[in-house]
């Protein structure tokens, strides 16, 4: 059959004629054949397919060998051997190198006829070998490609271990040699195929094995860090950057700038090439990695190296400008480069000149994101002239080119400015410390972000803010002891009594951080919550049951006197108080007294009617919002608000406040966002929580008495409350597509005053669940809400249904207490911050019981008159507190209700509030709270006094180190980089100079998480 083929390929025939004979040839495939009669037409279709003379006898190779390797696949794997392989890829074939593609095609098309033959797995050895080899040869980006599809197709035969750590870091060198002389526009499409191919080998590879990647991006960064005058490195590694994960920014910015191996010539070096990546047309996330490294550089305060590459490449990224493709990556870099470059206008007048033939061609250039694009690049040069004002002659024409265009206000452009200031980017890595002075005027204390700590910050001030809880930890007789509860203490006497502005809460965290949270990046403030509480919680359990057959210590004596030199003011008349542990006499540990109560849960099935009820204890109540109620994703949406809002529930319109207030106002009037006022409530969310629910269809209820599945009806109800409700707010939704969590930026309303529908009945101790059930503590928020078919589904909590003709609904009503406030766009990056009062159970707005009509109700849901009737009025006062890591300052309720609608992105996360004593309701405990009478601060004990006082003399000498440092500072400075401007200028929860750590600003491109 061979001799016949040979022949018939090499005749005169007419094709038509050779393409029925060779039609015959593959028939006669599925026929038997001998071992010689199969190896013979392996070896000549091969010398058709590699040595063809024409595409005829090509193809006639190809068709034939895949008819017999399909029908005689055994012979072909003999043929197609180790031996076989490696000659071809070492040797060659006949004439041909072998480092033609032909030969890595005809690897590929051989493989698939092998692909579910054991021989691919024997092959794969030697092809892992040999990959490796062909890559340290650097071939061309068409070799690569091929190579890439092969392994693309066929895994097993990419490098492991070892061996494929070094393929990924030779492939990496490779691409840098990838460059095109090419200039016809298919050859450059042709191109960057071959290019997208390599990278998403390189993507899969890195997915597969994790481990591979940080060797990867090390390679990248020594070759683009490089200093060789000889070598230039392709801009094709900018293929590589769109598969890097975002979430690896900040720990690797970290790392390059605090590196002391990496010279500052290299570093300049490596900046420059990223920023020349712009240039590369399928790229994503270039300008987000180039200005994350800029920020970086700006944190350690590397300004030597951000004036020299803001001036060598500042003229380079503006003629991206004229390419549509890179257009709008170009304009970031451009926009963070100028903006951040205040100490001169050296770098706006490099490129000065050529903005008017710039705004022309995007007039006229007729492309659909021409105008938007125009109206963001007008807004950057108004703000650039307005930096460097004085300029006229090289102004004029600019004006005239763009004075159709809307012009930012005053207020916005002092915004941008003084957010972009290289002095205003996060520096987690130097000392917080470093601008404290003494106490603001609030008498509080702040805590120093350690990098990250935001988190455990904010958490940590709400729950000193919680008077009761604080006073009870300070009562506690822990002297000796190493515990957690020991450290808290601890915590809350330095915020209690130091002279120090902010404190650092290292120790503590060191002992306080789960095991699962990575040291330095950002984390959930509502997990962290949780895992303090129930760490503490267990801590007491174990200590009361070792501590049962142990005698009690005594309890140590406070010195007044002691105590007037370590808080460095006069002590008044505090009351002493005994031991909470020992006067509880229930058995419940400190957190179940301060925060926890229990939740009744009861179902009841449709068809039998059977009810099924547990109860189990909580310490907060996750409410997730409704698919009805949550609308947007973004801030954009807020603003299309139409219904009118409740009294005393939306934006104060026009008013200030105090230290921080009419900044708020700048920033909101330069930003020109419309006041919006929240359509969601508090209440609304609870109300939606404990809203009866539908089990059905795949969420249907497994019943014991019916023995299958069937529908139900759940019902939830608050059966203890406990005496401070914490609630966290769901705004994190997983997004499936793109494997993030996206936050939910709707604006709830949260009133000052609300209530918590509480249902007494009995449920008998058999049919509760242990405190120590794995449920504890855990909220799931509910998924399945009822459905439209069964009357009184839409009932609210107030009608639903508990079946239980002995229960009786109290309304326990509650008072704000704090909030934690999250700025940022998803749960892995961004700031938190908190508010806080002193809000005690005997608060004076609730002094009797609240009307019936109002026991789903907010105060901020009763009118104006109604609330002066019941002394709950909104009071304006200066007596709240802003709570931003190092910096506390005085703020107000309206500061804390409008947060949302001046600032879109800092939304209300956890909320703390506080139970109220009702006087006239039977059973009242009155003052006493869970048996333990605490009226006032209790005395500082003589272990916790005399850390403060060796604290504080310490302080007292850093602060005269500090003032000698500066007086001889001052004489050597040359130059500042810090724009003009207060430094207040920031929303509450923007990461500026004065934000206690820093961070990128609020509303800037791609802020550094801190």
């Amino acid at each position: 059959m061979d001799k016949i083929l040979e022949a018939l390929v090499s005749s005169s025939h007419p094709l038509a004629v050779k393409r029925a004979i060779v039609k015959k040839v593959m028939e006669a495939a599925e026929k038997e054949a001998t071992e010689e009669q199969c190896q013979a037409l392996y070896h000549l279709t091969t010398r058709l397919i590699l040595l063809g003379e024409d595409a005829f006898q090509r193809q006639v190779g190809l068709q034939v060998q895949e008819a017999y390797a399909r029908y005689h696949r055994d012979e072909f794997a003999r043929f197609f051997t180790k031996e076989y392989v490696l000659g071809l890829l070492q040797q060659g074939y006949g004439s041909l190198d072998r480092r033609d593609p032909a030969i890595l095609d005809f690897l590929h098309s051989s493989l698939r006829l092998l692909i579910s033959c054991p021989a691919v797995l024997e092959l794969a050895p030697l092809l892992q070998t040999e990959v490796l080899r062909i890559i340290c040869e650097r071939p061309e980006p068409a070799t690569c490609a091929k190579l890439a599809t092969i392994l693309t197709d066929f895994p097993q035969c990419v490098p492991r271990e070892k061996a494929g750590v070094l393929f990924c870091q030779q492939l990496v060198r490779t691409f840098a040699y990838f460059h095109c002389p090419a200039t016809e526009e298919q050859e450059l499409r042709e191109y960057v195929t071959q290019v997208t191919r390599v990278s998403v080998l390189l993507q899969g590879i890195w997915k597969a094995e994790p481990a591979m990647l940080l060797p990867s991006l090390q390679e990248v960064f020594a070759i683009i860090s490089s200093t060789d005058p000889s070598f230039e490195p392709s801009i094709a590694l900018a293929s590589l950057v769109q598969h890097i994960p975002l979430q690896m920014i900040t720990v690797l910015i970290r790392s390059l700038t605090t590196d002391q191996n990496v010279k500052d010539a290299s570093m300049t070096q490596a900046l420059c090439r990223m920023i020349d990546w712009l240039s590369w047309p399928l790229a994503n996330h270039v300008d987000t990695w180039v200005i994350a490294l800029l920020k970086g550089l700006a944190a350690v305060q590397k300004f030597t190296i951000l004036i020299d590459v803001t001036l060598l490449k500042i003229e380079q990224v503006f003629n991206r400008l004229w390419y549509p493709i890179v257009r709008q990556a170009a304009l970031v870099v451009l926009s963070h480069m100028l903006l951040s470059f205040q100490h001169s206008p050296e770098a706006f007048h490099l490129v000065v000149t050529h903005i008017v033939p710039l705004v022309k061609s995007l007039k006229n250039d007729g492309l659909p994101n021409s105008k938007t694009f125009l109206l963001q690049f007008a807004e950057l040069v108004h703000c650039m002239m307005y930096q460097y004002s004085g300029f006229p002659d090289l102004y004029d024409s600019i004006l005239e080119s763009i004075k159709e265009l809307p012009k930012p206000n005053e207020e916005k452009i002092k915004f941008v400015l003084n957010q972009s200031a290289w002095t205003s980017q996060s520096n987690s890595f130097a000392s917080g410390l470093l601008k404290i002075t003494g106490k603001s005027e609030t008498g509080k204390t702040g805590l120093v972000n350690l990098g990250n700590t935001c988190y455990m910050n904010s958490i940590i001030q709400i729950l000193f803010m919680a008077t009761d809880f604080r006073r009870h930890v300070m009562s506690l007789h822990l002297n000796g002891s190493n515990t957690l509860m020991k450290k808290l203490q601890l915590l809350f006497a330095f915020l209690a009594h130091t002279q120090r502005a902010a404190y650092s809460p290292r120790s503590f965290l060191e002992v306080a951080r789960p095991p699962w949270f990575t040291a330095g990046s950002q984390q959930d403030c509502s997990e962290y919550l949780r895992f303090l509480l129930d760490r503490l919680h267990e801590e007491e359990k174990t200590i009361s049951a070792l501590q049962v057959t142990s005698p009690k210590p005594e309890p140590a004596t406070t010195s007044v006197e002691t105590l007037q030199a370590a808080a460095g003011q006069p002590v008044t008349d505090m009351p002493s108080h005994p031991d909470p542990v020992a006067a509880k006499g229930d058995g419940r540990t400190l957190v179940e007294r301060m925060f926890g109560g229990r939740l009744s849960t009861a179902i009841r099935c449709l068809q039998c009617h059977s009810l099924s009820e547990k109860e189990e204890p909580f310490t907060d109540l996750s409410l997730a919002f409704c698919p009805t109620m949550s609308k947007c994703h973004g801030p954009a949406d807020e603003h299309k608000s139409s219904s009118s809002v409740r009294p005393c529930q939306g934006a104060v319109n026009g008013g200030s406040e105090s230290s921080e207030g009419s900044v708020k106002e700048g920033a909101g009037a330069g930003m020109e966002r419309p006041v919006v006022e929240p359509t969601l409530s508090v209440p609304d969310l609870v109300d939606y929580f404990l809203a009866p629910e539908i089990l059905e269809n795949e969420n249907c209820y497994f019943c014991e008495r019916c023995a299958s599945l069937q529908r139900a009806k759940k019902v939830m109800q608050v059966v203890m409350a406990p005496e401070y409700l914490i609630l966290t707010l769901l705004r994190f939704s997983y997004d499936a597509t793109c494997h993030v969590r996206r936050k939910i930026l709707d604006n709830v309303g949260i009133p000052l005053h609300m209530s918590l529908p509480l249902h007494q009945h009995g449920i008998s101790a058999s049919s509760s669940s242990s405190s120590d059930s794995p449920e504890s503590g855990e909220n799931l928020a509910k998924k399945l809400k009822p459905s439209q078919k069964e009357d009184g589904m839409t009932e609210n909590r107030r009608n639903s249904e508990t079946d239980d003709s002995n229960s009786e609904m109290l309304s326990v009503p509650y008072v704000l207490s704090s909030v934690v406030v999250h700025s940022g766009m998803s749960s892995e990056s961004g700031h938190y911050y908190s508010y806080g009062r002193n809000a005690s159970s005997t608060d004076g707005c609730v002094a009797h019981p609240c009307p019936k009509t109002l026991e789903n109700s907010s105060l901020a849901e009763i009118s104006p008159a109604t609330q002066e009737e019941m002394g709950c009025a909104d009071h304006k006062p200066m007596d709240w507190f802003l709570f931003n890591d190092s910096r506390v300052s005085f703020t107000n309720f309206d500061s804390l209700q409008n947060v949302t609608s001046r600032f879109p992105k800092d939304t209300a996360y956890v909320l703390v509030y506080r139970k109220q004593e009702v006087s006239g309701q039977p059973g009242s405990p009155g003052p006493v709270v869970n048996g333990s009478r605490l009226s006032g601060e209790p005395p500082l004990q003589k272990e916790l006094m005399d850390a403060i006082t060796k604290d504080n003399k310490l302080f007292l000498q850093e602060q005269e180190l500090n003032a000698r440092a500066r007086a001889l500072q001052a004489t050597s400075a040359s130059c500042s980089f810090r724009p003009n401007g207060s430094d207040d200028n920031e929303p509450p929860g923007s990461c500026g100079p004065s934000g206690g750590g820093g961070g990128g600003g609020f509303n800037t491109i791609s802020r550094l998480v801190f």
